[in-house]
């Protein structure tokens, strides 16, 4: 690998342009590190190199979807579990079969409970936001090194052209 050019790693749940740009990044990393001074790299290789790629991008696309589905799922079950319980237990109350202290300090660990399974979803919300920035900006970097390399090709490519110039020169007056 380059040590100029490198692709960052995608954390939880990234936008599919954020994985497109992934994508690209390493496609464009493979070429770079698979061509040769005086050749490209083999188009056989690329494809396979590619196909892998696209194939990893889907899965985690895939799994991270599973993921957010587990989360929303565990957040309804103990929102139904806490509705039941302060249900059971408010009845038992007003039916007078149980004291009011143990009723509200029951009900009060059920609400308590599902406060701390909303928190933990708003905290991965927030969480997955924050990354998603810091993606943002890790790509904007590469971005903009990408251009720099370009640029830098470009110019080693014209001073290549001006020395081989010279030597030519160099050459005639010898």
């Amino acid at each position: 690998m380059s040590e100029e050019f490198k692709v960052p790693e995608l954390t939880d749940d990234p936008t599919p342009d954020e994985r497109a740009e992934y994508v690209i990044m390493r496609l464009e990393q493979f070429i770079r590190d698979g061509r040769t001074l005086d050749e490209g790299m083999s188009f056989k290789i690329w494809q396979a190199m590619a196909k892998t790629e696209i194939a990893i991008a889907v899965a985690e696309a895939e799994l991270g979807q599973q993921k957010e589905e587990s989360v929303t799922r565990r957040l309804l079950f103990t929102f139904a579990a806490a509705l039941v319980t302060v249900g059971f237990w408010g009845t038992a109350v007003s039916m007078h079969k149980i004291g009011y202290l143990a009723g509200a300090i029951v009900v009060t660990l059920s609400g308590l409970v599902l406060l701390g399974v909303a928190g933990e979803w708003r905290f991965r919300k927030w969480r997955q936001v924050r990354q998603a920035n810091k993606r943002r900006k890790a790509l904007a970097r590469i971005e903009r090194i990408n251009r720099r390399i370009k640029r830098l090709e470009g110019d080693l490519e014209k001073e290549e052209k001006k020395l081989k110039k010279k030597v030519k020169e160099a050459a005639k007056v010898a």
